[in-house]
Parts: structure tokens; C-alpha cells; sequence
């Protein structure tokens, strides 16, 4: 891997590490249903604007059933169940459970193709599981009102961040940007309706709507180009090392910005349930030349 890409690699991470900052700073005056609005709607309209840039087209007639699909599993819903466990959870348990993304994207692979698991991925499913009783088992945010609804919903968004991933593998071929750009607006549109069932329970200040365009724009849109880029330079598995990084920078941002309290079982839960996303996808740490 080439030093560019490197530090695209941890750039990346840092700003997906900082969306759980930022739905932290939202959620609780906008609530999940008008904060994932807002996010997926600007990040439709910054992708617009770099596709006119880039003369790049959606083709939204041939491939809208897709885009509504992808969006459904990729940004609406779990977007919004991040957006509600926000109002309970902490940035750094966010992050952490976000990193079993890969846990569950290996376990519908292989219910999809109906095949059995290696002792080796079932060993790094139990570590997975492990790690994340000790965060949620420890952590004082968990003894909080809400915080077992909240965790059951940041795993369920992460399991249909599994379900998007496994999609895109067995969708008809469209292009990354392509998949980006059209799966935003189909979220915009799905969330909409949502919204007047769910109006935000406070009044938005400078600072939180910053935290949105934040949200939408760099962690959504910039970071969404960074990603397919890693996957066109140095192919997916590489790029898949972003899910070892962005808990780590989660963690810190909540600890600086936040001032979050992070205790010895944050980073052993983060570290097993790093070791068992490592061993569940086969993933190795190699580097090659640029």
C-alpha cells in the first residue's frame, strides 16, 4: 500500500470514527428521524454536485430498485437506529459495536450460500460476541434507562450493514460513485415520511447544525469517496482495515470532545472484537508495493 493511500486509509477512519461524534452532539435535540434526514438529504446534494463535476449519471431508471435497496440497508435504516442508540450511548460504545459489522456480514454470507462455517470463523464469532459483553457489561452507559434498547439497535444497524454488503456483491455491476450518489437520495426518500412521526424534541443551534453538515457532507459524502477510492487503488480487502481503525479514532474523539470516560474494558472489548472481525474475515495484514 502506497503512502497515499495510507493516509487516505486513516483519514477515513478518523471521519467515520467522528460520525458517531457528531450523532452524539445531534441526536438529542434533532431525534434519529429529522438528524438522518437532514444527513442523507445534503449528502445527496454534495454527491450531486461532485457527479455534475465529474460528469457522472445515475442512470435512476434502469437501476432505481437497486438504489432503494441499497439504500435501505446501507444508510436509512441503520442510520437511524445509530442516530436513536445515540441519544443513550456514549461515541466510544457506538464505535465499538459498529466494528461487528464484519461479524455479521460473514454470517449472511454463508446463511446466503447456505454453507457451513470454519472453526476458525466460529471461534472469531464467539470472540466477537465476547467483546462486546465486556464493553456493554462494564461500561456505566449501559446501567443507563434506554441503553439495552439502544445496543440492540446499533447491532441491528450493524447487521444490516451486513445485509448491504453482501447485496452488492450479487447486484448487477454498478458503479461505486453511482451506488453512493442514488442510494442517498433513495434514503432521503424513504426517511421523509418518517419525520412528522418524529419531530426533534428541541430547537437546532449553530453548533448543531454544523455537527449535521458535518455529518452529511464529511462523513457521508467526502467519506464515501475516500472508500471507493481505497477499493479501486488497493481492492476491497485492504480497504476492509478501515473497520480495525475507526473504533479507535470513535473512542478518541469522544474522549477529547466529549470528555467520555473510557475505561480498560473499552479498549479489550474494541481489541477482541478486533481480533475476532480479523479471524471471522480471514483478513492479514500485508502491505504491498505502490
Amino acid at each position: 500500500m502506497s503512502t497515499a493511500n495510507l493516509l487516505r486509509l486513516i483519514l477515513l477512519a478518523a471521519i467515520w470514527g467522528g460520525s458517531f461524534l457528531f450523532m452524539r452532539i445531534a441526536a438529542p435535540v434533532l431525534g434519529a428521524a429529522v438528524l438522518i434526514e437532514y444527513r442523507v438529504l445534503f449528502a445527496a446534494i454534495f454527491l450531486a454536485v461532485v457527479g455534475l463535476f465529474l460528469k457522472k449519471s445515475l442512470d435512476w431508471k434502469q437501476h432505481w430498485k437497486h438504489y432503494f435497496i441499497l439504500g435501505l440497508f446501507n444508510s436509512a435504516l441503520p442510520f437511524l437506529m445509530f442516530a436513536f442508540a445515540a441519544r443513550t450511548l456514549s461515541a466510544s460504545v457506538l464505535a465499538v459495536l459498529n466494528a461487528t459489522t464484519p461479524l455479521w456480514g460473514t454470517l449472511i454470507a454463508a446463511a446466503w450460500s447456505r454453507t457451513m462455517v470454519s472453526g476458525k470463523v466460529l471461534l472469531g464469532l464467539l470472540l466477537g460476541t465476547c467483546g462486546v459483553a465486556l464493553l456493554v457489561g462494564f461500561d456505566h452507559v449501559s446501567s443507563k434507562p434506554g441503553a439495552a434498547i439502544a445496543i440492540a439497535a446499533v447491532l441491528f444497524a450493524s447487521f444490516n450493514y451486513g445485509i448491504a454488503s453482501n447485496y452488492a456483491r450479487q447486484a448487477k455491476a454498478v458503479e461505486p460513485f453511482a451506488n453512493a450518489h442514488g442510494s442517498m437520495w433513495a434514503s432521503a426518500l424513504m426517511v421523509l415520511p418518517v419525520v412528522p412521526f418524529f419531530p426533534a424534541p428541541g430547537e437546532p443551534t449553530i453548533g448543531i447544525m454544523a455537527a449535521v453538515i458535518a455529518l452529511a457532507v464529511l462523513c457521508s459524502g467526502v467519506a464515501y469517496l475516500i472508500y471507493f477510492r481505497l477499493i479501486q487503488d488497493v481492492g476491497p480487502s485492504s480497504a476492509l482495515t478501515v473497520t480495525f481503525l475507526s473504533p479507535l479514532f470513535g473512542i478518541l474523539w469522544g474522549v477529547l470532545f466529549l470528555g467520555e470516560t473510557v475505561g480498560w474494558y473499552t479498549f479489550a472489548g474494541a481489541a477482541i472484537v478486533i481480533t475476532g472481525t480479523v479471524l471471522v474475515t480471514g483478513f492479514r495484514f500485508r502491505t504491498r508495493a505502490a
